[in-house]
């Protein structure tokens, strides 16, 4: 009998737990750059199946080797790939093998491991990057087993108990923090920069607020347009957003562009034609859209996603009990099977 395949399951990668947002940023991929990388570490030898998974607050590579005399060597690709030192990588990196392999996913796709713990979105972000995986055939029939069963059993952890409940969203926290600042919404302006899911929700929360003055502004005009009329806003041209910066009170930021978008001297101008009227900047970007040199200046209130996930775990100790039930759930569903796994690859290798 060969030796067991299962031993060289494995997942390494960074996240808000340990990497500081600066560092963060620069293990960032995008969607696209997520499949590309995918598919090029797929490549190597001795890796068998690869997924990488990249979200906001998290850069992720989940594989099966044919031994881990490999890993080492997939490490340096990554590290060669994105450009970061491998010194940074071996300070802020973890890792995974085996049966922890399949309760970090678990946990991962029931938002069990999110920024903001319980949080819906990451299991849609994760089933996206499966089918992206499997679009570019880098999965075989361990990690869509693993996957799949993870999506599973974050629904059972889910309906079983009460994690979400209690969770505050972006868009509320962006609304309660707009209603501390500026009182009343139903005068304020709001400028949403970017035409992604996660900025257009917390403009349509704003919006239930009282908010009637929305613009959007994007690279590509047309989305913003689409965007602008399903909020009942008007379009800006991404070229013209910096001139007309000062007329909005709330901006809301989360481009996918690689640099920021908002500079010290471009927030600088605004708040001196605004003279002296607050400006409340949310920046919902990886990497980040505004100059975090911005955060000093006089009646300006600069938030990014660590601030944001500060205040929506405040209630988490009144959540305790509901987040280690369901991480029971979890690891007996990762148990169960990684049992099947085990027996299945007896099956096939004997």
């Amino acid at each position: 009998m060969s030796a067991d395949p299962l031993q060289s399951l494995f997942v390494f990668g960074c996240s808000h737990h340990d990497t500081p947002l600066e560092v963060r940023e620069r293990f960032t991929l995008s969607p696209d750059q997520a499949g590309a990388l995918g598919q090029n570490l797929h490549q190597l030898p001795g890796l068998k199946e690869c997924l990488v998974l990249g979200t906001c607050n998290r850069t992720e590579i989940y594989g099966l080797a044919q031994s881990r005399d490999h890993l080492p060597a997939l490490e340096q690709h990554f590290c060669s790939q994105r450009e970061i030192q491998t010194s940074d990588f071996q300070k802020y990196a973890y890792r995974h093998h085996n049966l922890d392999t399949l309760q970090h996913l678990c946990e991962v796709s029931a938002g069990l491991d999110s920024q903001m713990v319980g949080e819906p979105e990451i299991l849609g972000q994760v089933k996206d990057a499966y089918a992206r995986a499997k679009t570019a055939q880098s999965v075989g029939p361990v990690l869509s087993r693993l996957f799949e069963k993870s999506f599973q059993a974050a629904k059972a952890a889910r309906t079983q108990t009460g994690i979400n409940r209690g969770h505050v969203g972006i868009g509320n926290i962006t609304a309660d923090l707009s209603n501390r600042i500026f009182g009343r919404l139903d005068q304020s302006r709001v400028l949403l920069l970017g035409s992604g899911e996660v900025g257009a929700a917390t403009a349509q929360a704003l919006a239930g607020r009282g908010v009637a003055d929305i613009s959007v502004s994007s690279r590509t005009l047309e989305n913003a347009q689409k965007l602008a009329r399903q909020l009942g806003g008007a379009a800006i041209d991404f070229a013209d957003f910096p001139a007309q910066l000062h007329r909005f009170d709330i901006v809301v930021s989360s481009t996918a562009a690689a640099g920021q978008v908002l500079s010290l001297e471009t927030v600088q101008e605004a708040l001196r034609k605004r003279a002296g009227k607050a400006l409340f900047l949310l920046d919902l970007a990886m990497p980040r859209d505004i100059d975090p040199a911005v955060h000093p200046l006089d009646s300006l209130y600069l938030y990014n996603l660590d601030d944001l996930s500060a205040i929506a775990n405040e209630n988490l100790a009144q959540r305790k009990a509901e987040i280690e039930k369901a991480r029971r759930i979890l690891k007996n569903q990762a148990w169960t099977l990684w049992l099947q796994l085990r027996r299945r690859t007896r099956l096939t290798t004997a």
